[in-house]
């Protein structure tokens, strides 16, 4: 199939949306889990309290996750 002057195949758009949905999956649990991890509520330091430092902790650990994923689906 031919879109946007690209040769787009079924299968690999459905590769696509398959890692995409693995990765989601992986990052919400991987946030559920880094709750669990820290001594306070994570939410009350970020909203309420507006804590910069649990903040970048927070952000820290998204992108370590999503390189770990990228390297998991790049092979």
């Amino acid at each position: 199939m031919l879109l946007l002057g690209v040769v787009v195949s079924v299968q690999g758009v459905l590769a696509s949306i398959i890692y995409s949905l693995i990765g989601l999956a992986v990052f919400v649990a991987g946030f559920y889990v880094i709750r669990l991890i820290m001594p306070f509520d994570v939410h009350k330091e970020l909203e309420a309290d507006q804590n910069t430092a649990v903040g970048i902790v927070i952000g820290s650990f998204i992108i370590g996750l999503a390189i770990i994923v990228a390297a998991a689906i790049s092979g």
